[in-house]
């Protein structure tokens, strides 16, 4: 399989790292959606990382159905997602507060680098971060211990963790001082795995 995307996108790095979990080798192509434009678009439409080619010629888009193909590819005993159940729907509700961070900050990220200064919306830029503040909030509210569900690491775990580490790699000041130590607790235990660690923009 090839995964495409650089991981200083939290959507690729969280499937980076879900590839290396579930022990599924891999190549990846960093190609940017700025740099590299057309060469993405040829192989995702919309022009959006990540994509991950199969070895048969298909080719997946976007990082959630993506992961859903990584968990049917390991076996339900083994996926970061449960099969079903109630621990499957506090997984994915785990996940789209994860998400929605991902996608305000990153919103944030585009408004910041990509308009001149003096161009920027601001109050938009201020409703995004405080909405990907907010996700993040209610993330260290759900914290169980030592993960975000209790004693196994999820696809929510490694959601959260790839976007508070986006957000300190790219707008640290987003966050206050001292905010969701829990969070941050988490994301230090899973810095010390290597599929963490081997990602990490």
């Amino acid at each position: 399989m090839i995964l495409i995307g650089r991981n200083t996108s939290p959507f690729v790095r969280r499937v980076a790292i879900s590839l290396r979990l579930l022990g599924l080798p891999y190549e990846q192509r960093l190609l940017s959606t700025v740099a590299d434009r057309a060469a993405v678009q040829a192989i995702n439409p919309l022009g959006r990382i990540p994509a991950l080619l199969l070895d048969d010629g298909e080719v997946l888009i976007d990082s959630t159905p993506i992961l859903d193909y990584l968990d049917e590819l390991a076996g339900p005993d083994r996926a970061l997602v449960p099969p079903r159940g109630p621990a499957r729907r506090r997984v994915l509700k785990l996940v789209a507060l994860a998400l929605g961070a991902m996608e305000k900050s990153l919103s944030c990220y585009v408004e910041r680098t990509l308009r001149p200064a003096d161009k920027q919306h601001q109050e938009l830029l201020h409703r995004c971060a405080d909405q990907a503040r907010a996700g993040l909030a209610a993330l260290e509210q759900a914290c169980a211990g030592p993960w975000l569900t209790g004693e196994t690491l999820t696809q929510a775990d490694i959601s959260a963790v790839a976007a508070l580490d986006f957000i300190d790699a790219f707008w640290p000041d987003m966050l206050p001082e001292g905010f969701a130590p829990r969070l941050r607790a988490l994301r230090q235990r899973a810095a010390t795995l290597p599929a963490f660690a081997d990602t990490r923009p």
